[in-house]
């Protein structure tokens, strides 16, 4: 039994059920992010149970859900098929369950679990902006974004007393929309294996090639072909070769825009995630150019191994927080202007360098794994408390 006592009960570790539908598949943010978050819970002394497709002790089965999970496989996602037996096996003696995605399979393990008698929490991962922009014409149709979060509301959030946010533009999206529930912005964080190894040299020519990187899922609302054209409006477009990590519908034609478009062979795909740190230190600037982005994970990825970012300023991505100068921001989709942060970058080596170290800096004090989690235990004993 679970045990509902006093305060000082639960001041000893806590035992967590983390409920996601992709677990194993360390392409996807979510996933990476929860993977990160349950060893971190662990390095703390709590212990955590991953319940999902690919987890090691509670694997769930996928649910092939036509056209939508063909989609989602592009984005390196799938949906997990909702199993009671799964959910009260994995839920046996935990203190808390936790909820990443408001679909099938989340919306089940939370009704177990209250059937169980234990409290649940849950996180708002995924913005509907970002869904529409997956969804062609549906986008354009007037509405449409506020019936998701009414949606989503509906399935899940309504009956949900405390959720995570990432960042407060989505506290304020949720407020805007009628969410009720205690709202607790904490960071996705990155892990420590994200650092810098060398500090860049201020009296050091600027290197040729100058390497840009950007990271993200290749689709619509991350806008990469405003970076494609950019780089090649820049006065140093000879000079530059771009590499963007990520997969999704997008590849073929941005590789094709890209090879049309640069003057030298742009490297677009697939990284694995444990690559991730070791490419973000061999570039030279990040460019973010993501349209709608609930927290950009990547960035602070990128600030952390001590490259300075471009990042568009954009009214439905919280990126933008990010940014220490202007020369680190431009307006969403001027390709133009973006061109001409590339430039003053790349003759500002100096610069460059005092701001390397200004984001890698900032980026450890404030955006670690270790401080979210930290967060994310007060938030889960206080549900539990409740």
């Amino acid at each position: 039994m679970r045990e509902n006592g006093s305060e000082e009960s639960i001041d000893r570790p806590l035992t967590i059920a983390l409920v996601v539908d992709t677990v194993g598949n360390q392409g996807n943010g979510t996933s990476n992010s929860a993977l990160q978050w349950a060893a971190e819970l662990e390095r703390q002394g709590h212990h955590v149970r991953l319940v999902g497709v690919g987890a090691p002790e509670y694997p769930a089965r996928v649910n092939k859900v036509p056209l939508v999970s063909w989609v989602a496989s592009k984005q390196l996602m799938q949906f997990a098929q909702p199993s009671d037996t799964l959910f009260r096996t994995a839920f046996q003696g935990v203190d808390v369950v936790h909820i990443y995605m408001p679909f099938k399979f989340g919306r089940h393990a939370a009704k177990v679990a209250r059937q169980m008698g234990i409290p649940v929490t849950a996180g708002f991962h995924l913005q509907p902006e970002n869904v529409l922009y997956s969804a062609g014409p549906l986008r354009h149709i007037p509405g449409v974004s506020s019936f998701l979060y009414w949606l989503f509301k509906h399935w899940l959030y309504r009956r949900i007393d405390h959720i995570h946010v990432p960042t407060e533009m989505t506290a304020s999206l949720l407020r805007a929309h009628g969410y009720k529930a205690k709202l607790h912005v904490i960071s996705n964080g990155y892990s420590p294996a994200y650092k810098p190894l060398k500090s860049v040299d201020p009296a050091a020519p600027t290197p040729v090639p100058f390497r840009i990187i950007a990271s993200g899922r290749l689709a619509r609302e991350k806008d990469q072909i405003t970076l494609i054209k950019a780089i090649s409006m820049s006065r140093h477009a000879a000079d530059i070769q771009l590499v963007i990590a990520g997969t999704g519908p997008l590849r073929r034609y941005l590789s094709f825009r890209a090879g049309r478009r640069l003057a030298r062979k742009a490297d677009i795909g697939f990284h694995k995630h444990a690559e991730m740190p070791e490419l973000l230190r061999s570039g030279d600037l990040f460019v973010h150019c993501s349209i709608a982005d609930i927290e950009s994970v990547s960035v602070i990825e990128a600030m952390a191994c001590g490259l300075v970012p471009v990042i568009a300023a954009s009214e439905l991505s919280a990126a933008s927080q990010f940014a220490l100068l202007d020369e680190s921001l431009f307006p969403v989709r001027d390709a133009a202007l973006l061109a001409r942060r590339i430039d003053w970058w790349i003759s500002h080596q100096q610069e460059r360098a005092e701001w390397s170290a200004k984001y890698a800096e900032n980026t450890k004090a404030h955006y670690s794994v270790e401080a979210s989690v930290h967060k994310f235990v007060d938030m889960e004993r206080e549900a539990i408390r409740e």
